[in-house]
């Protein structure tokens, strides 16, 4: 027996109940507004899943019987809950007001976290005033050269805040295929092209090839090419050597874990596009979710219900995906960011104490934007024989008020799909519409039961006004909690990740076998017979 176990014996009595049936009839039911939640103008609808009143008050227990508050407070207060690495989880910190005090060893962190944000933000004002000048003239396009939480997180949020864009074009490079720099490079002008190189420790061997590529294309138009670089880099030492004015090094503490660490110097180069101003705006907006998840009753909080709905469709119905897909063209890259966020996060197999887990740990989270995936894999989603709970994202205006006829479109086709998960197509009906058609006898029955949809399938509903700075702050934040309290309640240790180290560790082994210097002894038989094919 699990901690699960009560709900999953909750879920046993009711798997077969139409979601549908909850809302009753009439306008005395109040399910809409009873399973739902607003914080600062945003709204988390979850009443179209099968949590009901029982439900939802066993997984409230779950997460006050993990020590939720406790451990949510020793988090902020920067306690090193990142037990494997002896680290405090501080991303909050570098969003935190400005009156703030933030403890590690004793020492308030803040101070320095300010010093270093002015510093990035006069050197942003430097470049977007022209100021700060390439050798061909005022910077017209920023390359940010990074992998992982240095590029995923950064590029996200400067596609979803591209209104908001006027300073220089950001490019983003992450891949070491080289398709990615040079297809990057292709087009630009070196001598007004700056590079930023995002590697903490300034050795992550994808960053640093795709540095030096990046340098030996300016070389060959620019005296100096390191004078057009900067980093986001602690190794000081590093940098200087590759000829980085130190004034152009921002660093970050380990206590901000790369997946987590957009909301400081990682995310240079949003600050660069939308600049300082939109910069405070969109951190003001996770600080606006991080208060309310620090004080809004369990049964009220957004997050903390985010989590327990993931957690009621995987770990208790065995939802083994969960679809993310924003009507919102700007954040065509959060499904892609959220896969790191959640998957790296919590894609584990022990608990905090080394044992195996006796239950799933996170769901596969994948996703793309409304109303593109209607035309692509939503076919799976409404007749397969999988269930694959959705979260859909919508906001009530777009940018363009010329185009307010496409937003509503938009909008009403986000409303539609959640609703036609939730109703389905039952036989009798789909029998009606093809009779009108004109079919009878077997021809009606064969072709009525290819219109079935099965309905009763999940889905939750994040709305918001527009997506600005602040709501984006609001969205990422909020999914940065819900991956905390999902791993508080799973006993998981959701900021390390030793499961990216394996492969790069052979990689590194292969290197020379495949260069011809090293011999494939010890490999299995299928990778030295790739390796002498790829030799070959």
């Amino acid at each position: 027996m699990t901690k699960f176990q009560p709900l999953l014996d909750h879920h046993a009595k009711v798997a077969s109940r139409p979601i549908l049936s909850l809302f009753g009839h009439g306008a005395q039911n109040h399910r809409a507004q009873n399973f739902s939640v607003s914080a600062d103008g945003m709204i988390f609808d979850y009443s179209k899943t099968n949590i009901d009143e029982t439900g939802l008050g066993l997984l409230l227990a779950l997460a006050e019987d993990a020590g939720l508050q406790a451990k949510r407070a020793a988090m902020f207060g920067g306690e090193k809950i990142n037990e494997t690495e002896g680290r405090a989880v501080l991303h909050t910190a570098l969003r935190a007001g400005d009156q703030a005090v933030v403890t590690v060893d004793g020492k308030d962190v803040l101070p320095e976290v300010r010093a270093v944000r002015a510093r990035m933000y006069d050197f942003v004002r430097a470049v977007r005033d022209g100021s700060f000048k390439g050798q061909g003239g005022a910077i017209t396009d920023v390359v940010n050269i990074g992998i992982g939480g240095s590029d995923l997180g950064p590029a996200m949020a400067t596609i979803a805040l591209s209104p908001y864009a006027n300073g220089p074009r950001l490019h983003y490079v992450s891949n070491v295929d080289g398709a990615h720099i040079a297809d990057t490079l292709k087009g630009l002008d070196p001598t007004t092209t700056l590079v930023i190189v995002a590697s903490k420790t300034f050795t992550t061997i994808e960053t640093m090839t795709n540095a030096n590529t990046a340098k030996a294309w300016m070389a060959k138009a620019v005296a100096n090419p390191a004078a057009q670089f900067c980093a986001v880099s602690t190794a000081l030492d590093k940098t200087t050597a590759y000829g980085i004015d130190p004034a152009r090094v921002f660093g970050f503490e380990d206590w901000v874990g790369g997946r987590y660490s957009m909301w400081g110097p990682i995310g240079l180069g949003i600050a660069l596009a939308v600049g300082p101003e939109a910069f405070d705006a969109f951190l003001a907006g996770g600080r606006a979710m991080d208060d309310h998840f620090r004080t809004a009753p369990l049964a009220r909080n957004m997050p903390v219900l985010l989590a327990l709905v993931g957690l009621w469709h995987n770990q208790v119905c065995g939802h083994a995906t969960r679809a993310v897909l924003p009507y919102d063209q700007r954040l065509s890259r959060l499904p892609a960011y959220l896969q790191q966020l959640e998957m790296e996060s919590n894609g584990k197999r022990v608990s905090m104490d080394g044992a195996d887990l006796p239950y799933a740990s996170g769901p596969v989270v994948w996703g793309e934007p409304g109303t593109n995936g209607q035309h692509a894999f939503y076919q799976l989603i409404h007749q397969g024989t999988r269930v694959v709970p959705c979260e859909f994202l919508v906001a009530k205006k777009g940018h363009e008020p010329e185009l307010a006829h496409q937003h509503l479109l938009l909008v009403s086709n986000c409303l539609a799909q959640s609703e036609a998960l939730l109703r389905g197509r039952s036989l009798e009906e789909a029998t009606a519409i093809m009779a009108k058609k004109g079919l009878t006898g077997a021809e009606l029955e064969r072709q009525a039961r290819h219109r079935v949809f099965p309905g009763n399938r999940p889905s939750t509903t994040l709305a918001y006004e527009q997506l600005t700075p602040f709501t984006l702050g609001q969205i990422i934040a909020l999914y940065e909690h819900r991956v905390f309290v999902e791993g508080v309640i799973l006993g998981i240790n959701s900021y390390d990740q030793w499961g990216v180290e394996l492969g790069k560790e052979l990689a590194l082994a292969l290197q020379p076998m495949l260069e011809g210097r090293a011999g494939t002894e010890g490999k299995d038989g299928s990778t030295a017979a790739l390796v002498a094919w790829a030799r070959s």
